[in-house]
């Protein structure tokens, strides 16, 4: 391989037309004429399966009826009220394993009602009016609570317990508050810096200081909060990714996902984000085809999706690898990362080990293949990674903090939720599930407490 061929990352590989394309909204909004005409598929289900498919509970078949009513606004408040989070969740939450899956729709048609495009439609609606605002803080109840993580988990709890009542301290080491939604997502799903604007709308409702640049680094801090508050939630998402562990991973060229990810979120300008002339990306998960397509979008000539087992055993859903393969990213399966090839410091390419399942366990087949990469991006899972937590005293569960069933930490006054709790399914929608959960009976107990005190 040529010096110039493995040096090759770069921006500017597009004309600026061709970014603005690439990156604009990859599913257009649904017009009014659109929306009405796919709410009136929907059946208006009794005990509707796409409602108990959703782990937040929306309403499904009351939002769907209000928006052929043509009440967006309506339509808006009957999600928001479930899931405050409904307009990014819309964009990015996998309807099509969800809500959309179990639709009766699917049986008597063979497609389900778009609820996704319906439930953006509606909240977009909202957002974009005059008066957005649906939800009135109650008087206050002189109680205090932290919330650690301004991630879906953490702004989910912060403006449940600012909307009883409490007065909410919001805390993230991030200069912006969004956790993933800000920094994890493609650029392609959050447009016109969606996940923006849905944090100023949810803090708009009062009660909350956010307070950014803060890291949970010790555990004086932990202390000091749960001294100073009435109770304290953690959504500190996961904060490092897990190693390849194979010879060459600290080649110039490897990159984790996530962090190529948040640069370009962060970018003012895709076209000044270097990419790879040819890009591996190593995993099977939704962010591992966020940035195998981000990757093509941004001019990479050649990008394949590496994954050590098969199609049936990728997390990322079939909807989401079809958009790779329409991006023009190949999937290779049964494929595990032996060594990453360099030659002066920098990525030549990797070679991987054929891989077949026997008796329920992975075992190479013997033979081998090398795929040519300047670039190779880690999306084989992020770990918690913060040796603070056990130190003060939170119990961990396979590497993550356990909770009982409402959220509650072994430690007295502690809830936590999102990514950073054990069985956590690492969903946008499952995070808000936690943050929503935690806030209640974090309101709950703060209520019984105000009761015995007479205060």
């Amino acid at each position: 391989m040529s010096a110039d061929r493995k040096a090759d990352i770069r921006p500017g590989r597009l004309t600026a037309e061709a970014y603005a394309a690439h990156f604009a909204d990859h599913v257009p909004p649904l017009t009014d004429a659109q929306a009405l005409l796919e709410a009136s598929r929907c059946l208006y289900c009794f005990d509707a399966p796409c409602t108990r498919a959703c782990p937040t509970g929306i309403d499904v078949p009351s939002f769907i009826k209000r928006i052929a009513e043509e009440n967006a606004r309506g339509a808006a408040e009957t999600i928001l009220e479930s899931n405050p989070l409904g307009g990014f969740c819309a964009r990015d939450c996998p309807t099509e394993v969800l809500c959309e899956q179990v639709c009766v729709r699917n049986v008597q048609q063979g497609r389900p009602v778009a609820i996704g495009r319906l439930q953006r439609f509606a909240v977009d609606r909202l957002m974009a009016s005059a008066n957005n605002r649906i939800f009135e803080r109650a008087p206050s109840s002189g109680r205090r609570a932290a919330v650690v993580g301004a991630g879906p988990a953490g702004l989910a709890c912060a403006h449940a317990l600012a909307r009883a009542g409490h007065t909410v301290t919001l805390c993230d080491a991030r200069p912006k508050a969004g956790g993933l939604n800000e920094y994890g997502v493609a650029t392609y799903k959050t447009a016109d810096d969606y996940a923006q604007r849905e944090v100023e709308w949810l803090l708009a409702i009062g009660g909350i200081t956010l307070q950014l640049g803060w890291a949970l680094t010790g555990a004086d801090q932990l202390e000091g909060l749960c001294r100073d508050h009435d109770a304290v939630f953690l959504g500190l998402g996961l904060a490092d990714t897990h190693r390849l562990g194979v010879p060459g991973e600290t080649l110039a060229g490897v990159v984790d996902a996530v962090e190529f990810i948040s640069a370009l979120r962060q970018a003012p300008d895709p076209g000044t984000v270097p990419v790879g002339r040819r890009v591996v990306v190593i995993g099977g998960g939704m962010t591992a085809v966020d940035a195998a397509v981000q990757s093509k979008l941004l001019g990479a000539e050649r990008v394949d999706i590496v994954y050590r087992r098969g199609p049936q055993h990728m997390r990322a859903s079939v909807e989401e690898q079809n958009l790779a393969r329409i991006r023009g990213v190949g999937i290779l399966h049964w494929l595990a990362p032996v060594e990453v090839l360099g030659e002066g410091g920098a990525v030549t390419g990797m070679r991987f080990a054929r891989q077949q399942l026997g008796a329920g366990r992975l075992a190479p087949t013997g033979e081998e293949c090398v795929l040519e990469a300047d670039m190779v991006l880690k999306a084989i899972g992020q770990r918690l990674g913060n040796p603070v937590l056990a130190q003060c005293g939170l119990a961990l569960r396979e590497g993550r903090i356990a909770v009982d069933e409402s959220g509650r930490t072994s430690i007295p006054g502690v809830w936590a939720g999102g990514d950073c709790i054990a069985g956590g399914q690492d969903l946008t929608v499952d995070a808000v599930a936690h943050g929503l959960r935690a806030a209640r009976d974090i309101d709950l107990q703060l209520s019984i407490a105000r009761t015995r005190s007479g205060k």
